[in-house]
């Protein structure tokens, strides 16, 4: 008789978790099945946006919650969730995380791209619209384009000449390259081959670093691996080489008296960002990590720019 009385107390349980588990709705995000301490990470490839496409086909839609490690991550998989969360609540959705690869690599969070909302975000995107890509300052370095579209056709010319192939694809990264680093720095940066490599390099592994996975941010318990791998020396190494860079840069034209305009007498960005950094008015603190931040973010819309040009060209070679 005892066993019987235990099965009639458990029943009335047993009733409320299959009710509780089949009969509610889940009051969730849509979520794929994660594991312990790796969250979704497992379930992510080398093309990331691939991936998640395909998670959230399958277990979300346009909205979908996974977890990077111990890190709850929301992807939107439409124009009209993204466009909710970034014109609509956009205020809401604009602080970014503090995460230490970016701090390390992006002069402490100061650039554009990752700094908190606040003012000094506020204040330096506004001296990159004013300064650099506003009406007025896009038709007064008109000059400049014109100038290395002549540089380019030369090139054309004289591998058609030659009966060699003209590829277009890397004549127009080139020209892209030269045309923001003459705007942003005042002269070309790689010139001649060997310096070209190298500062190509510098760029290449430094975008590397910025988009791989570092284990320390998604499971703070798996730092060591990081080190194992050799992914945080190589940070190390990379943050330090392009920070030489940038810094050589500033340090060159404050020698120069920052007016030099990279030798052309054409006041380019890095003088202007001097120029304000004198100017008390502007409300924040435009220091010398701030002005490489700024400097770096114009590389990094460079490398954009190289990514979607890429993206064209495998879209024209399937077409073909």
């Amino acid at each position: 008789m005892t066993p019987l009385l235990y099965v009639l107390a458990m029943l009335p349980l047993l009733l409320f978790l299959i009710k509780l588990l089949y009969f509610n709705p889940p009051t969730t995000k849509p979520s794929p099945p994660k594991l312990p301490l790796i969250g979704n990470l497992h379930q992510l490839g080398p093309l990331l946006h691939h991936s998640l496409h395909s998670l959230s086909q399958k277990h979300g839609g346009p909205l979908m919650l996974i977890h990077l490690g111990s890190v709850p991550t929301l992807v939107v998989s439409s124009a009209d969730a993204a466009r909710e969360i970034m014109k609509t609540h956009d205020i809401i959705f604009s602080d970014r995380p503090a995460i230490k690869l970016f701090r390390q690599l992006l002069c402490d969070l100061k650039d554009v791209s990752v700094a908190p909302y606040g003012d000094y975000w506020r204040q330096t995107k506004s001296i990159m619209i004013v300064h650099l890509l506003s009406n007025k300052k896009i038709e007064a370095n008109r000059n400049i384009r014109e100038e290395e579209i002549v540089v380019i056709v030369e090139k054309i010319r004289e591998l058609a000449c030659d009966m060699e192939v003209v590829d277009l694809s890397d004549l127009f990264v080139t020209f892209t390259n030269d045309v923001v680093c003459r705007v942003t720095f005042g002269k070309k940066y790689g010139e001649g081959e060997e310096s070209k490599k190298k500062f190509r390099k510098m760029l290449k592994e430094f975008f590397e670093v910025l988009g791989g996975l570092s284990l320390e941010d998604c499971v703070p318990q798996l730092a060591w691996v990081d080190r194992l791998r050799g992914f945080n020396a190589k940070v190390d190494r990379v943050a330090r080489e392009i920070h030489e860079f940038v810094d050589g840069v500033v340090e060159e034209r404050l020698q120069k008296g920052s007016t030099a305009g990279g030798g052309d007498g054409v006041e380019d960005f890095v003088d202007v960002l001097l120029k304000i950094q004198k100017d008390d008015r502007i409300g924040v603190s435009l220091d010398r990590m701030a002005i490489k931040a700024i400097l770096l973010m114009l590389k990094m819309m460079f490398q954009m720019l190289k990514m979607i040009q890429k993206m064209f060209d495998v879209e024209h070679s399937y077409e073909m």
